[in-house]
């Protein structure tokens, strides 16, 4: 079994956890609570606490070994770090919120947001909601949000983009609200970290596309990256979609309802029609063991770990660091931004702008005075 390393971080409130390159370990490790990933460093963040040990040991039992040694060799010499507050926890929402919630998750369908969306405000508005547990909702005043960034976000180290999400679940559920307190305008988003996208180099995705020795799995990867799709993308399309005699890919109410399209090669075509007579699919570009029945997300990102494994790339790979890899090498090629934009259908040029920080064209040509000396 692989080793997942804990150690002491260098907040005391905090421990690092450490795994081998392993998309299913990477997965498990996102669906604990309060974990956040570093970039920087390769490793979780995880609050200092005997709850979250408690966490790693029954999510990888029979998965991974929990190797504590450098975590207590650091808690016994180190004495000035002190016992760690236990994460707070929220009481059951009531039966008004209940309601509440579930008239804001229908008020979201309502404007035709998607599933993913929804469960994730709706999910927000609780943990917000369960906060304030004893306090009528028409009461809950603005100075109440700030109070709970604060006081629970903050202190506990959640991350911003939770943050964030619970500025959008709160703004939009008090705004369809008649008797509120508080004033949506009046709230204003937690200011956004400025990560860059995760790129691979060309040799690296060559080597990702070529290990799946099955076609179909070869085909999925291949389309994702040739044509820089979302997984959802992917998985929704049909054969109909391809306008092989135009060299077209019909991308149809993806994210934000927009359809696109984009420019397909010969190269994919001949991969796309060789894995259709092999399989044959009924409903769906690619389907799952059934008939008429789309492939699942989870799968796809199975398919991705293990071509990952097989190319020896010891990077957390997820399926969207192909779409921005795409995007990156259009970039470098000399592809105009304003093109790659609509490729990605982007609504705003702002957010196609964040690959001009990876790409490496015109880096390159800088020299170091250091060069010089």
């Amino acid at each position: 079994m692989e080793n997942i390393v804990v150690k002491n971080g260098e907040n005391p409130n905090e421990i690092r956890v450490w795994h081998p390159f392993n998309n299913d370990l990477f997965w498990k490790m996102k669906s604990l609570k309060n974990a956040v990933w570093n970039k920087s460093d390769y490793t979780w963040s995880l609050p200092n606490t005997s709850s979250s040990i408690s966490q790693l040991f029954q999510a990888f039992r029979g998965v991974a070994w929990i190797d504590l040694s450098q975590y207590k060799k650091v808690a016994k010499t180190n004495n000035s770090v002190k016992p760690v507050k236990k994460i707070l926890e929220l009481p059951p929402l009531t039966e008004t919120q209940k309601t509440a919630v579930e008239e804001f998750k229908k008020h979201l369908s309502s404007k035709r947001y998607s599933e993913n969306t929804i469960k994730t405000y709706s999910d927000a508005l609780s943990s917000f909601l369960r906060y304030f547990h004893s306090k009528p909702i028409a009461e809950i005043e603005n100075e109440d949000l700030i109070h709970f960034n604060n006081e629970y976000i903050i202190a506990q180290g959640l991350s911003s983009s939770f943050q964030n999400q619970i500025v959008n679940a709160v703004k939009l559920f008090f705004s369809v609200r008649q008797a509120k307190k508080l004033d949506p305008e009046l709230v204003h988003r937690p200011r956004r970290e400025k990560s860059l996208p995760n790129v691979l180099s060309k040799e690296e995705v060559k080597a990702i596309l070529e290990a799946p020795t099955n076609l179909k799995h070869r085909a999925m990867l291949s389309l994702i990256y040739a044509c820089g799709l979302r997984r959802s993308e992917l998985l929704n399309l049909t054969f109909k979609d391809i306008h092989s005699e135009r060299n077209l890919l019909l991308i149809k109410q993806s994210k934000g309802k927009k359809d696109r399209v984009v420019p397909i090669s010969n190269k994919i075509i001949e991969l796309l029609r060789a894995y259709y007579k092999a399989y044959k699919p009924k409903t769906w570009l690619f389907e799952g063991q059934n008939e008429n029945e789309k492939y699942s997300e989870r799968s796809i990102q199975l398919v991705l770990t293990q071509a990952v494994k097989k190319a020896k790339i010891e990077k957390p790979v997820t399926l969207h660091w192909l779409r921005h890899s795409y995007a990156t090498h259009l970039l470098e090629s000399g592809t105009d931004l304003r093109y790659i934009q609509e490729l990605l259908g982007h609504s705003s040029s702002k957010t196609t702008e964040i690959y001009t920080h990876v790409s490496t064209r015109n880096l390159q040509q800088i020299r170091s005075p250091f060069d010089d000396l």
